[in-house]
């Protein structure tokens, strides 16, 4: 056990690493990945389970405690990205296909990656899983919602097929692994620690299969999604900072927002994409979100842990 939690935590560490490389070795070789496609509802199915199990009674007391910071960091979430997406959907004209792509991804809950980076970046870790915690638990209405608000001018969008998609591989698994855990609590604690490997294996496995299966569509338009992902990330996370701090947040507040609006649940956008949209190139800025949220996530981390730093010297 100690020997896969070594691994676990060095998978945990080396995330963006992982991402990039099978990205690239997907692209080049996608006929080795493309049987992943159609299992990718069991592996977000599998990494949502896993966020079940990290759960405890604390995390829905920290919301109690807190709720003026997490209605914040929830609202942040929920208005700031899709806003962003759509706007970027306009301002470039990008094609149908893409264009929805980018307003799933904004319109999906925050990223469990982002609990991490916030510990990293030594803010409010706590709010951080919190809200990453709600807005998972509203995906199933939200998601939807704001989905067919924003992208039905480009797109059908089925508020109810997706509603009842996102419950079954979202919030049953979720509360499974919560009920799990409350009753095999030694079992489980002694396990957990082996989750973020498994998370890696998942959304890597996800990335790889949304790219083999797009590899013409990235070859022609990927740098243009792709600087529509980085401007949609960065702006994500200044913006949330600055709803954060306008709202009076303390500075710890205030890094858990940025990260937890700026940073999605990007597999669960690239399964709604796959699922639901008959091109496949809709998921292809959920795969390259996924990438890149986890270049930038660790670069600002670092930074504010830094200049938390020098601050106190």
């Amino acid at each position: 056990m100690k020997i896969l939690e070594r691994i676990s935590t060095f998978a945990g560490n080396t995330f963006a690493l992982w991402v990039i490389l099978v990205g690239i070795i997907s692209f080049l070789f996608p006929a080795g990945f493309t049987w992943i496609a159609p299992h990718v509802s069991l592996l977000l199915g599998i990494i949502m389970f896993g966020m079940g199990l990290t759960l405890t009674p604390k995390d829905f007391k920290n919301v109690i405690k807190t709720p003026k910071s997490v209605f914040i960091a929830v609202l942040a979430q929920y208005t700031i990205m899709p806003l962003i997406a759509y706007g970027l959907a306009v301002v470039f004209q990008l094609p149908p296909e893409i264009a929805v792509g980018v307003i799933l991804v904004g319109c999906a809950p925050g990223g469990t990656a982002s609990n991490v980076m916030t510990y990293l970046a030594k803010g409010n870790t706590a709010l951080s899983v919190s809200a990453t915690t709600v807005s998972t638990l509203l995906s199933p209405i939200l998601t939807p919602t704001l989905t067919l608000l924003f992208a039905s001018q480009w797109m059908e969008v089925s508020f109810a097929e997706m509603f009842i998609s996102i419950i079954q591989v979202v919030l049953i698994p979720i509360i499974l692994g919560f009920i799990i855990r409350l009753f095999f609590r030694e079992q489980v604690e002694k396990s957990i620690a082996v989750l973020p490997l498994i998370s890696v294996i998942g959304i890597v496995a996800v990335a790889a299969a949304v790219v083999s299966v797009n590899t013409e569509a990235i070859a022609t338009s990927g740098l243009l999604i792709f600087g529509v992902v980085v401007l949609h990330n960065i702006l994500g996370l200044l913006l949330g900072f600055l709803a954060a701090r306008i709202c009076k947040l303390s500075f710890p507040d205030q890094k858990a927002v940025s990260i937890e609006v700026g940073m999605q649940n990007s597999g669960l956008a690239s399964k709604l994409a796959l699922d639901f949209f008959t091109n496949p190139v809709t998921a292809v800025p959920s795969a390259l979100f996924s990438v890149w949220h986890n270049i930038s996530g660790p670069i600002l981390a670092t930074f504010w842990s830094k200049y938390d730093e020098k601050k106190n010297k």
